[in-house]
C-alpha cells in the first residue's frame, strides 16, 4: 500500500458508503465521495468529514457510464494525487418480485448499475495503481452481498445475479493483478439496516427477517465499513481474492 492514503468510495452519500467514507477519513484517508443525484445527502457527509478536519471532495457521476467514470478519477488525480484505494459500493435494487414479473428494462438497469460500475471503476483504478504501469500499488474492495450465494428467491433475483457477477469479477481481477501490487477483495453484507430496503418496498425488512440470522439481529452499516477498512489497509496485506461476510453467520 502506498504511503499516500487516497480513496474513492462510490455510492457514498448514504448507508454503507457514507459510513465507510467517514471511517476512512478518521483513519487519515483523503476521501472522494461519489453520488449520482442526492446533492444534499452528499453535502451532509462531506461537511461531517470536513468539520472533523478531514480531506474530502464530492463528485457527482453516474459510474455506470465510462465518460463520467473518467471524469471522477481525473478529479481525484487533480485534487489529491495517486489513488490508493477504490471501494466499489454502488448498488441498486428494485421492488420485491418473482423473476417472471421482472421486466427486461429493470434487469438491464440493475446489472448495468451494479456490475458495469464495478468494471469501469476497477479498470480506471488498475491503470493508476498497477506497478507494471508505473503506479504504487493499492487495494480495491467490492461491496457484494450474501444475496450472491442465496439467490434472493421471490425478492431480488436480478440483484442477486448482479452480486454473483461481482464475486466472479473480484476473484478474476484479484488473480490478474496480484503481482502488480494490487489486492482485490470483497465484502458480502447480510441483513444490514440501511434505507436500501425501502427501495425494495419493505423498509422494515431487516426486522422481519432478523430471527433467521444466527446472531439474532440485523447488522449496522459501520460494521460493514470496518470490514472494508480492514481489507483496504496494510493489516490485510497478504489477503487477495477473498470474501468477508459481515452477515451475523447467515
Amino acid at each position: 500500500m502506498p504511503l499516500n492514503k487516497i480513496a474513492i468510495i462510490t455510492g457514498s452519500s448514504r448507508g454503507i458508503g457514507a459510513e465507510t467514507a467517514k471511517l476512512f477519513s478518521e483513519h487519515g484517508y483523503a476521501v472522494c465521495l461519489n453520488y449520482i443525484s442526492n446533492d444534499s445527502a452528499a453535502d451532509k457527509v462531506k461537511s461531517e468529514i470536513l468539520e472533523k478536519g478531514g480531506k474530502c471532495i464530492a463528485v457527482k457521476a453516474n459510474v455506470a457510464v465510462a465518460a463520467e467514470v473518467e471524469t471522477l478519477f481525473r478529479a481525484v488525480d487533480d485534487e489529491f494525487g495517486p489513488l490508493s484505494v477504490l471501494v466499489n459500493n454502488v448498488g441498486i435494487l428494485r421492488k420485491q418480485s418473482r423473476l417472471e414479473a421482472i421486466s427486461e428494462d429493470r434487469f438491464i438497469d440493475v446489472l448495468l448499475t451494479n456490475v458495469m460500475s464495478c468494471f469501469l471503476c476497477s479498470k480506471e483504478a488498475v491503470k493508476r495503481m498497477s506497478k507494471k504501469q508505473g503506479g504504487m500499488g493499492g487495494a480495491i474492495v467490492n461491496v457484494s452481498s450474501r444475496a450472491s450465494t442465496t439467490g434472493s428467491p421471490n425478492e431480488y433475483v436480478d440483484y442477486a445475479a448482479s452480486k454473483g457477477a461481482i464475486d466472479t469479477l473480484t476473484k478474476g481481477l484479484a488473480l490478474e493483478v496480484a503481482d502488480e501490487g494490487i489486492r482485490v477483495n470483497a465484502v458480502r453484507p447480510g441483513l444490514i439496516y440501511t434505507d436500501m430496503h425501502a427501495s425494495g418496498g419493505e423498509p422494515d425488512r431487516v426486522d422481519r427477517l432478523k430471527n433467521r440470522v444466527p446472531m439474532q439481529r440485523g447488522g449496522n452499516a459501520i460494521e460493514v465499513a470496518e470490514a472494508i477498512l480492514w481489507l483496504a489497509s496494510d493489516k490485510s496485506s497478504y489477503v487477495t481474492g477473498t470474501f468477508v461476510d459481515p452477515a451475523g453467520g447467515l
